[in-house]
């Protein structure tokens, strides 16, 4: 049985997989959908449009792409603990930073940090390490650790709601900093505790494998720069963007949706755990389909529910919409996250994955930029959310058709593909 599977790979590595649930837990305080939760009482206290804080969250936003090529690639080069502290070091300061905010410089400063170091590092580290330590079973580690993703958009969005309207915004990013430094990062490190052996057996048998000629898995492990140079990642910038772009945009302004179609906040935000259980389930289920069948063949299906879920938006105006429009997102979140993430190493092989994933990372950071501002402009220029939903779905499908042509051949016979020249 599947989640027999996740029963025992759970006995064997239980901290490690925890490690990557708490990681991917902690990402949620930079992420969309928990900051998207702060726009309104923000837009109100500074006065600010919808293109105004979406160019804000876009500068901010751009700036943590810029700089995660080179921060996400020295997960390679220093130890996982103190990579894991610095991190959780800076998350901390973000969410200092901004409680304390005065303005629109300030603004963008607070969304650089909790960009980079929450939606940026913090997830980068969950994936990174369970794509970097588990082998035949990275889909099933990778799926545990995105229920960490999934626990953060189930609880965090609603109690954010909760806590503005009883503490204000300000004060309730204060309360996640002492979250952040009492409990979380001393969790997280606290799991690490021994990872030198880990690391030091998974070294020796990187090494080995590389001996064995007729390992079918082994070991060309690329470069980022042969990366650069490699067809097949132009064609997948689409679709990586796609459910970014989308995504975030949407999650960034589900009140101004709630609003323009006159469903309550509350009733947007409590559906969060119908996403979230969706995205759990899906991500749990799509595991043992990357172990068998490989994330390459996979990926190009993912688009299908986001498409569905934005058909309904744009078509449908009845509170029940949210329904099935939580669901089909929260499938296409589940997907998204285990099959993308599995696709790297499946690709480009481990030794430098922290390298080349922090370039795909990079390049979501890049649309998640674009989402809000982008929604926000059109919402501004009187364009309806419901034309915004199709536009978005048509570059869904797009994107979809040209990952298919880029891994059609990466997926015959579990062969890895060869090393440019």
């Amino acid at each position: 049985m599947p989640f027999a599977s996740y029963i025992r790979l759970f006995s064997n590595h239980g901290r490690l997989l925890s490690f990557g649930f708490i990681m991917s837990f902690s990402s949620s305080f930079g992420q969309t959908y928990f900051i998207g939760i702060f726009g309104p009482a923000i837009q109100t206290e500074f006065g600010l449009s919808h293109t105004l804080w979406g160019t804000i969250y876009l500068i901010g936003t751009l700036a943590s792409a810029t700089v995660f090529p080179w921060s996400g690639a020295l997960i390679d080069r220093f130890s996982l603990p103190r990579y894991t502290l610095f991190v959780g070091l800076l998350l901390i300061v973000a969410c200092v930073f901004t409680s304390l905010t005065a303005g629109v410089t300030s603004l963008i400063i607070a969304i650089f940090l909790l960009r980079q170091s929450g939606q940026g590092l913090a997830s980068h580290i969950s994936i990174t390490t369970m794509a970097r330590y588990f082998d035949t079973q990275r889909g099933r580690a990778i799926a545990v650790a995105t229920m960490g993703f999934a626990a953060g958009e189930a609880l965090l969005p609603f109690l954010a709601v909760a806590s503005i309207s009883v503490i204000g915004w300000r004060w309730t990013y204060g309360v996640t900093s002492i979250l952040l430094g009492l409990a979380l990062l001393p969790l997280a490190l606290w799991l690490l505790r021994g990872h030198h052996h880990r690391n030091h057996q998974h070294s020796h048998r990187t090494k080995n494998e590389r001996k064995k000629i007729e390992t079918p898995a082994a070991a060309v492990s690329w470069t980022r720069p042969e990366v650069l140079r490699d067809r097949r990642f132009y064609l997948l910038l689409p679709g990586l963007l796609a459910p970014s772009v989308i995504s975030t945009a949407l999650f960034f302004h589900h009140l101004n949706l709630a609003d323009a179609k006159g469903w309550s906040h509350a009733w947007v935000t409590g559906n969060y755990v119908i996403y979230a259980t969706c995205a759990v389930l899906t991500a749990l289920a799509a595991g043992p389909l990357i172990d068998r069948f490989r994330a390459t063949r996979l990926v190009p299906f993912a688009f299908l529910p986001l498409v569905l879920g934005l058909a309904l938006v744009s078509i449908f105006h009845s509170p029940g919409t949210v329904l099935p429009y939580m669901l089909l997102i929260g499938v296409n979140s589940g997907l998204v996250h285990t099959t993308t993430s599995a696709m790297w190493p499946e690709l480009y092989g481990v030794k430098h994955l922290g390298a080349i994933k922090s370039l795909g990372t990079s390049i979501t950071v890049f649309g998640s930029a674009l989402g809000p501002v982008t929604l926000g402009g059109l919402m501004d220029l009187g364009v309806s959310i419901e034309s915004v939903c199709l536009l978005f779905a048509g570059y869904s499908i797009v994107g979809g058709a040209l990952m298919f042509v880029a891994l059609r051949g990466s997926s015959e016979k579990f062969i890895r593909p060869v090393r440019p020249v």
